[in-house]
């Protein structure tokens, strides 16, 4: 056993660097949105004329082998039994009348988005040209679009009353704006909110890479689709999957997907949120590029260019979807 004694312990050297002096510790930047930009990838993907052809061949293979199967298989069966037969020819006449109807429901679709995005280049053009006439026809086509929706029948009746004493093309389409479009563009400032909130919320709380992807272009379709509903669109499968690539082309075309000081910077906690929970500050990041999207799908859908209604801002629309998304209502 070694002897019992004094332990003497050498104090160590003052450090060079103290708290107060340190450097600060190192700004990461905004978190990328990596859901909202794999969305417009995929949305905003060209399409080869080779690819074309090969899904529009292979579609058209399939669509013809089937059909003769099915013929087959219903003539083969009235040789066997009359009856059943008769059942399988019933059943496939019902699956065409289906097929049919579900071909017009989208022509359909297509001409009313069609007939929306006529009225907006007529108001355009009466705009820039200064054609009360001109105008007050897209006013009428305006209000007879609208003639089947009870929440606008105050607003159509106030126009149609003030509409004689107006002598200008602003004007009209002021007053359009102001009496039909207005409740229009509350609801579908709520739909983007839903959207950002939705897609804020599963890139924070979902681990999953892919899954905030799907998640992410799931929700710009679906608000997409509810805003083209609302101003009247009403788009089918394929005129929203259309009018989503043409919206996620044209933001991708503008820079749109790279994150930008209008969205995360002019909020007060923006930066804060992102240095609290890097995966939380992507989520926001997400959001606002979903409020971005949204407010370019309510320009592409309304029928009517902004002009005296504000357009909406990224900002405000992802404050109150955040707010929204901890429970609390403004």
């Amino acid at each position: 056993m070694s002897p019992k004694g004094p332990v003497v312990i050498e104090r160590e050297a003052p450090a060079e660097v103290t708290p107060a002096s340190a450097p600060p510790v190192p700004d990461a930047g905004l978190p990328e949105p990596r859901a909202m930009q794999g969305a417009m990838a995929l949305a905003a993907r060209p399409r080869s004329r080779i690819g074309r052809l090969f899904w529009s061949a292979l579609v058209a293979f399939l669509g013809f082998m089937v059909s003769l199967a099915a013929w087959d298989f219903v003539t083969g069966l009235l040789a066997r039994s009359p009856v059943l037969g008769a059942i399988a020819t019933g059943l496939l006449v019902v699956v065409l009348g289906a097929a049919l109807a579900i071909v017009l429901r989208e022509l359909a679709a297509l001409s009313r988005l069609r007939r929306v995005d006529g009225l907006h280049k007529a108001a355009e053009a009466a705009l820039t040209a200064d054609d009360v006439k001109a105008a007050r026809d897209v006013v009428s086509k305006l209000s007879a679009l609208y003639a089947g929706r009870r929440e606008l029948a105050l607003g159509r009746a106030r126009l149609a009353e003030r509409q004689g004493d107006i002598f200008d093309a602003e004007a009209a389409l002021a007053l359009a704006e102001v009496e039909l479009l207005g409740p229009l563009d509350a609801a579908a400032r709520r739909e983007i909110e839903g959207a950002a909130r939705n897609v804020a919320a599963v890139t924070a709380l979902v681990p999953l890479a892919l899954a905030d992807v799907v998640m992410a272009l799931t929700a710009n379709l679906r608000m997409i689709r509810r805003i083209a509903e609302i101003y009247g669109g009403r788009a089918g499968t394929l005129g929203a999957w259309r009018l989503t690539r043409s919206v996620m082309t044209h933001l991708v075309a503008t820079g749109a997907v790279a994150v930008g000081d209008d969205m995360i910077g002019s909020m007060a906690g923006g930066g804060v949120l992102a240095k609290v929970s890097r995966r939380f500050g992507e989520g926001v990041v997400n959001g606002a590029l979903t409020a971005r999207v949204g407010i370019a799908a309510m320009e592409v859908c309304r029928p009517l260019p902004f002009a005296v209604r504000p357009r909406p801002r990224v900002t405000s629309l992802l404050q109150r979807a955040l707010t929204g998304l901890f429970g609390k209502d403004d």
